[in-house]
């Protein structure tokens, strides 16, 4: 067998990493429960057809071909995807499970999603996301839309990772302005506008021209309203100078300056109105964020969103929503790429009981068991070699403690081998500091 060489897009973590992933997570969710959002995990396939209806993500998804003896044959599991976000299959599961749910019904998912996009630092093809979605039957207040951001901030905050920036926008406001500067093809304007980063403004004017059928004039308007910015609601009056009228657009102001001032009011500073944030997926509708980690701006958003009206719809049946998902591994691989995040060992274990000889192999597992059951990660010595060996042991793998089971009636004693102090302990009584009992990211 030939030596395994990576995939590019598929981040493997050590387990070190794995560790501070799963602080990381444990804290989201903590955040996540805090306001009321309940755990929900979905099937990793959906049907194409599902997939591909709102978007552009058909050069994204993964197809699913199940393995049979005709390799051109066609299997009825061809129709199937890899989901490449968690929201459209929320909304299938929202529709599919309507009648058992309470509503505003509010949900948290942590999962793998999978994305067929050119890798780079901080984007794969295989990562995982933290969402939250908020779900109501026929309407969906507005105020839902301002709780987003304070969720997110106060998550983002509970993790030690640099402050975070939400940028958000109303796709309201852009799709009235450009109704109201006579565009015909607004979604096409949108996705030219959300590419404003990568290709710069002379680059989205061509766009607009050559996608939105924008005349060089009303380019120049959509790039004037994009411009746009402020940390408070002062972004309305900017949006009102330039002149354009509709009622979308004003629908659209009034919902992001309520926005803006319930996340002044919470985190001053969290969140900023700009309104080049456009998102590309088709689906959205309402509000839309984006949220910059401070310091890496460069790499793009690391938590994004937005209001959904019509995802979750069948017939009469219509369940509108609004979303937020933390990119966990985009922001965890960009962290970890500049060596911002550490842990304080590589392993679980707090203590290590040394082993004095084989025929005490089980007096030693003895003590592993009762510190076990008060919570203290412990495992016991590999070997009987000599003490100093599994000193050695311990120190090379990041354990703090080395505990010697006593004999012939001597007491226990546990050693930080940091510090070489050792006393006298009993595994049922003995807890190491709060600092030491697992491992502290930072």
């Amino acid at each position: 067998m030939s030596k395994p060489t990576p995939i590019s897009g598929f981040p493997e973590w050590t387990p070190a990493q794995r560790m501070i992933e799963q602080v990381v997570l444990d804290r989201i969710r903590s955040t996540f429960e805090l306001y009321g959002f309940a755990p929900l995990e979905t099937r990793a396939v959906e049907p194409l057809e599902q997939l591909l209806r709102k978007g552009e993500t058909s050069k994204e998804v993964y197809v699913i071909r199940r393995l049979h003896d005709d390799p051109d044959g066609v299997a009825e599991d061809d129709a199937l995807g890899l989901h490449f976000d968690l929201t459209v299959p929320f909304a299938r599961y929202v529709l599919e499970n309507a009648g058992k749910l309470q509503f505003p019904f509010r949900r948290y998912q942590m999962q793998k999603v999978w994305r067929g996009e050119r890798p780079q630092e901080g984007r794969y093809r295989e990562f995982l996301q933290a969402d939250i979605d908020i779900v109501d039957r026929d309407t969906l207040a507005p105020h839902h839309e301002a709780e987003m951001p304070l969720v997110i901030g106060d998550a983002l905050r509970s993790l030690p990772i640099p402050p975070v920036r939400i940028q958000v926008n109303n796709r309201k406001i852009c799709e009235g302005f450009y109704r109201g500067i006579g565009l015909t093809d607004p979604e096409a304007a949108l996705r030219a506008v959300d590419k404003l980063d990568r290709l710069g403004p002379a680059g989205v004017a061509e766009l607009l021209v050559a996608t939105a059928g924008a005349s060089e004039a009303q380019a120049r308007s959509c790039l004037a309203l994009a411009e746009i910015s402020a940390v408070d609601a002062s972004f309305a009056d900017a949006v009102h100078a330039l002149g354009v009228t509709d009622p979308l657009l004003d629908q659209g102001v009034q919902e992001l300056v309520r926005v803006v001032e319930t996340a002044a009011a919470h985190s001053p500073g969290l969140c900023v109105a700009d309104l080049r944030i456009a998102r590309g997926l088709d689906y959205y509708t309402g509000t839309v964020y984006e949220t910059q980690l401070v310091g890496y701006e460069r790499f793009g958003s690391v938590c994004s969103g937005g209001r959904y009206d019509n995802l979750a719809s069948a017939g009469a049946a219509r369940f509108p929503g609004v979303g937020i998902s933390i990119g966990v591994t985009r922001l965890l691989g960009l962290l970890f790429g500049a060596g911002a995040l550490s842990v304080s060992r590589d392993v679980p274990t707090c203590v290590l009981v040394a082993v004095t000889n084989e025929e005490l192999r089980g007096a030693s597992n003895s003590v592993a068991v009762a510190l076990r059951s008060r919570g203290i990660p412990t495992e016991v010595s590999p070997s009987a070699a000599k003490f100093g060996k599994q000193i050695r042991y311990a120190e090379r793998r990041g354990i703090p403690y080395v505990w010697f089971a006593g004999s012939d009636g001597a007491a226990d004693e546990v050693k930080d081998i940091r510090s070489g102090e050792q006393a006298v302990a009993a595994a049922g009584q003995w807890t190491p500091p709060r600092a030491d009992l697992k491992p502290l990211v930072s």
